[in-house]
């Protein structure tokens, strides 16, 4: 028995775009935070110990949340954009524009503004970039590097997910409404740290 149906176009994982210096600060902080908080609650004395618990259990949520968490998913279909403490799912139909000024945000058709923490933007690579930019420019200079603009890495990532926005725009697949998701699994634990800081320093 044949059937009549195409086969299905076949599907690719998610271009995921994240901050390196982020992510290594996250995990020095990470490391360092359960470093001293482990020695202090295996060698302090009194209530130390669980000053040392409660601060453990106040920063590292924190710390991932700022560093390790932050995230940007793009495919064909949608961004979804993993902020500190909230996650958002934009259809490219939804999309108005993106842009890198002083941060890197995403604009909604409805007006809404969404930062992309996890594409931060560098005044020293832009300035970088330029000189290196004005070094290709000279006259006399015919290869193909001269011919590649040069840009930083936050603008180059700007532009792809500009350019994902514009070609995707009106694409069936793409459309569909905002989801905005909170990190209640970096809220906890965070929550209990800070309650048990408060209730250690009203005790005495």
């Amino acid at each position: 028995m044949t059937s009549s149906q195409s086969p299905a176009e076949p599907s690719y994982a998610d271009r995921v775009f994240r901050s390196p210096a982020g992510m290594a600060g996250g995990v020095l902080l990470l490391g360092l935070t359960l470093w001293l908080g482990g020695d202090a609650v295996v060698r302090g004395d009194g209530r130390t110990p669980w000053f040392a618990v409660a601060a453990v259990l106040l920063a590292v949520p924190v710390i991932i949340a700022f560093t390790l968490r932050p995230a940007v998913f793009v495919n064909d279909d949608r961004v979804r954009i993993r902020n500190p403490f909230r996650s958002v799912l934009l259809p490219w139909g939804v999309v108005e524009d993106v842009r890198a000024g002083y941060s890197s945000e995403i604009f909604t058709k409805d007006g809404d503004k969404y930062q992309l923490w996890a594409v931060p933007v560098s005044l020293r690579q832009r300035k970088r970039a330029a000189r290196q930019q004005m070094k290709r420019d000279k006259p006399g200079r015919t290869d193909s590097a001269a011919q590649q603009p040069k840009i930083a890495q936050a603008d180059q990532t700007i532009r792809e997910m500009r350019m994902l926005a514009e070609h995707h725009a009106k694409s069936p697949s793409a459309q569909g409404e905002v989801s905005v998701r909170w990190a209640y699994e970096l809220f906890a634990p965070a929550a209990a740290g800070l309650v048990l800081l408060v209730i250690l320093f009203a005790v005495g």
